[in-house]
């Protein structure tokens, strides 16, 4: 693991992140009957990223790199949560996805390595392509 996952880790374990959090709550659809029209369990998180004291300026601008889709024009990322019918579930749903995003946007993207098939593959493909086509001379179609 690289050091500034770890270090993104051990902050989100601290919950050092859960101070600049901004929820609001609202009416969600789906499963409840009744109870969905007066409940409000739908959970929007808001993390104003370049605002953030506990963020460094390079983690900044990674993270709203990696980001982007997920941020509005003020660099503000938006999460909701309405999975649940229970408010708090989907807050804690919600606070799990965003602790996910941060360590995933801090991963580095492994290089992809070329590399060629190896010759015993190469054959097993030739032989089976072999047979196929044989299979299909061997079709009696002609009348």
């Amino acid at each position: 693991m690289d050091y500034e996952v770890n270090n993104i880790t051990k902050r989100i374990a601290r919950g050092d992140f859960l101070s600049e959090l901004q929820f609001n709550t609202s009416r969600s659809g789906g499963a409840g009957g009744q109870h969905v029209n007066k409940v409000e369990s739908k959970v929007q998180l808001k993390f104003d990223i370049p605002n953030s004291r506990q963020l460094s300026e390079e983690e900044k601008a990674m993270v709203l790199e990696k980001l982007q889709t997920k941020t509005d024009q003020d660099g503000v990322l938006q999460l909701q949560s309405q999975e649940k019918r229970s408010q708090i579930q989907n807050k804690e749903l919600v606070i799990r996805k965003f602790e996910d995003l941060l360590r995933k946007a801090f991963q580095k993207k492994r290089i992809r390595k070329a590399t060629k098939p190896k010759k015993g593959a190469i054959e097993k493909r030739l032989k089976a392509k072999k047979n196929q086509a044989e299979k299909k001379a061997n079709r009696n179609w002609k009348a």
